[in-house]
């Protein structure tokens, strides 16, 4: 599965996107039920495997978040109903609308058509929008609230990495080793008894942090991490002395982390070695680090809620 770390770069339509692939599943009048309407739909959508593959962060395939939001408003415009529950079939209120709209919908039309089916805080929140706005990106988040939520969640991330970066990069060398040791235990690496410790400092060996996999430290992880700017990457070099380092200590597994990114020739030197060498960069290792909540906290929590149809049946 695929997550895109910015929802501008999703492959997945726009809601809108769907709605007469939703009729035409429809229009033959049978009643299906939502997965069924979902597969059919991302077929006549021509949807690429990669973006069936898409999911949110909360779980879950976007196509289907979409899909479902666009049942959601065809039923609000009685274009659609629901015999039972979970299954849909089409009305003639709908097919008018497959002979009307033919070439499909994108935002502006959809609410141009449906604004008037929208609950009214939506409606006015629309009407209410700063104009010369981007309409689509407005429209995205007033009516996909899940999307929403995740993409504020992403911006607030965004402005916590790079504050999060810019902390590590100004940090003394001692504070980094120590962090990313901590980030790998965070991991699991280390088992439930954390087993790992950072080692740098003179006379270190070439290696900055060692995590034991087992309680004899039979097999151990060797870590190196290099405090650097943008720009100043590692290069093929600095890894090759990583590795000999790795040989020194008898190990065949390391970690090598840095604020920076990698030349090519280091990646390249890297898929190339007997010894298992996984390289983080700084994108990654913040990433991580947010994800494992190393150097962050959590500030709130929110809760999102849907209808519990089984109460009701």
């Amino acid at each position: 599965m695929s997550t895109p770390t910015d929802d501008s770069v999703t492959i997945v339509p726009i809601w809108p996107a769907f709605v007469i692939p939703v009729l035409r599943v429809l229009e033959g009048g049978q009643t299906l039920h939502r997965k069924d309407v979902a597969d059919e739909a991302a077929v006549i959508a021509d949807l690429s495997r990669e973006a069936r593959s898409e999911t949110l962060q909360s779980g879950g395939f976007r196509y289907e978040q979409r899909l479902g939001w666009a049942l959601s408003h065809l039923s609000k415009a009685s274009w659609v109903s629901r015999p039972t529950r979970g299954h849909y079939a089409i009305t003639d209120a709908g097919r008018a609308a497959l002979e009307r709209f033919p070439q499909g919908f994108d935002y502006a039309l959809a609410r141009e058509v449906l604004k008037p089916f929208w609950p009214t805080a939506v409606k006015k929140t629309v009407t209410a929008s700063t104009p010369g706005s981007d309409i689509a990106q407005a429209d995205a988040d007033i009516l996909d609230p899940i999307e929403q939520i995740e993409d504020g969640i992403r911006r607030i991330e965004a402005e916590v990495g790079e504050e999060l970066l810019s902390r590590l990069r100004d940090s003394h060398p001692d504070f980094f080793e120590q962090a990313v040791v901590d980030l790998l235990l965070a991991m699991g690496y280390g088992g439930a008894e954390q087993r790992g410790r950072r080692i740098g400092g003179s006379g270190d060996g070439g290696v900055d942090g060692v995590i034991d996999q087992d309680a004899l430290g039979l097999d151990r992880v060797y870590i190196q991490a290099k405090r650097y700017k943008a720009g100043n990457n590692i290069s093929g070099e600095t890894i090759q002395a990583f590795v000999g380092a790795l040989h020194v200590f008898g190990a065949t597994r390391g970690v090598f982390l840095t604020t920076s990114a990698f030349t090519p020739a280091a990646i390249n030197y890297t898929s190339k070695v007997p010894s298992r060498v996984v390289l983080i960069d700084g994108p990654r290792l913040i990433d991580l680090m947010i994800k494992y909540r190393v150097g962050v906290q959590v500030q709130k929590t929110y809760t999102a809620v849907e209808l519990d149809a089984d109460f009701f049946d």
